[in-house]
């Protein structure tokens, strides 16, 4: 499979680096740009010497089965008018990665009478090492092209195929959500401080924790209230501490926090 991608910052780089780790395609197939021959492009080249790099997106759109747009939102119209007279609409799969663009709006860049195969997608900045919960719509694609899709981006963390009319909630819940628990790690850490631990180790001990929560829950298949309910003994610290986050609003604050981010 050859595949090029425009935009080679945070998320275009990592999925470049990742399609080349996972053995997905031939990384010789795999073509980059972006505008300016720059430390992006640069450090792209140092690592995977094979990865076409280039200043033209055309060069990198043209003759891809799966072409894939990691560029900032107010680029990608310039970005798609540009290629599109490379772009074989009826045979290659165009895969944003650009926040907020809906797959009506992509298909209107295909000449008329022609559906592509256009995909959605919300990584998270997790990508970079290997650990994004991505959320995948698509629109007049087949099984085998949206299980390419996902067989790439699961190299790269976690999938979901679901309907457009949930990326939102996906958005809130990973790409946002990253920073949540950032916060919550920072709070934490904080917290850690307060209570006599150098800031360092309250931070390892939180990412130790989050770690070992997650990977509970994936072993298990438990309910959180499970989980927690084996913890919380009556009359303990930790229906205590709890009871205090609730007092404090911290359910609330998560719930809104989430519906506060999708548009």
């Amino acid at each position: 499979m050859k595949i090029g991608i425009i935009g080679a910052g945070n998320m275009g780089g990592a999925i470049a680096r990742g399609i080349a780790r996972s053995g997905m395609a031939a990384v010789e197939a795999i073509t980059v740009s972006s505008p300016n021959r720059n430390g992006e492009l640069d450090a792209i080249s140092a690592e995977y010497p094979l990865i076409g790099t280039t200043t033209v997106n055309c060069k990198a759109a043209a003759g891809a089965d799966m072409v894939i747009v990691a560029v900032k939102p107010w680029l990608l119209d310039e970005v798609m008018r540009e290629i599109a007279p490379v772009v074989d609409f009826a045979k290659q799969m165009i895969v944003s990665i650009v926040a907020g663009v809906p797959l009506a709006h992509l298909e209107e860049f295909a000449p008329e009478g022609v559906k592509p195969a256009v995909f959605r997608l919300i990584p998270n900045t997790a990508i970079a090492v290997g650990e994004s919960m991505t959320f995948i719509a698509a629109a007049n694609a087949t099984a085998t092209q949206i299980a390419a899709v996902s067989d790439i981006f699961s190299q790269m963390g976690k999938v979901m195929v679901v309907e457009e009319r949930l990326m939102g909630a996906g958005t809130a819940l990973a790409s946002c959500g990253i920073a949540y628990v950032m916060r919550y790690v920072r709070a934490a850490t904080e917290g850690g401080v307060e209570l006599g631990m150098r800031a360092d180790d309250a931070k390892a001990v939180m990412l130790q924790t989050l770690i070992g929560a997650a990977r509970l829950l994936e072993a298990t298949g438990n309910n959180p209230e499970v989980e927690i309910d084996k913890v919380t003994t009556p009359g303990g610290l930790t229906i205590r501490g709890l009871n205090a986050m609730e007092r404090n609003g911290f359910t609330t604050a998560v719930i809104e926090g989430l519906k506060a981010s999708i548009k």
